[in-house]
């Protein structure tokens, strides 16, 4: 199986909060597993970013895989046309915590964060 690794500039980011966060969730999955990142229709925006860890041997021949530090997010090439040059954050704080996506290819998102539309 080919699998297109990319080169320095990603076109999915991690802050470093983020990679801290999914490399703990991985451990506590005690599993070698990648993080799937996609977009499906739905929420109030018009489109839904979604995230799962997945198995490598899941990962299809034309998912983009990008690495970080030996930790590797996927993405289907669909959802990669939405989603170049995302920037996934993570916040533990008690109001407006968790994951945060900054997509410079949304036009609007909704308030939760969770959606956005082209």
């Amino acid at each position: 199986m080919t699998q297109a690794t990319a080169p320095q500039q990603k076109g999915i980011q991690l802050t470093q909060a983020a990679l801290n966060h999914v490399l703990a969730l991985r451990q506590s999955q005690g599993q070698d597993l990648y993080l799937r990142v996609g977009v499906r229709q739905g929420g109030c925006s018009g489109m839904s970013y979604m995230m799962d860890f997945e198995e490598p041997s899941k990962v299809r021949e034309d998912d983009r895989v990008f690495d970080y530090e030996g930790f590797k997010i996927v993405c289907d090439p669909k959802s990669m046309l939405y989603l170049y040059g995302l920037v996934l954050d993570y916040s533990n704080a008690m109001i407006g915590g968790g994951f945060q996506f900054t997509n410079p290819n949304a036009n609007q998102s909704c308030g939760c964060g969770k959606s956005f539309g082209v």
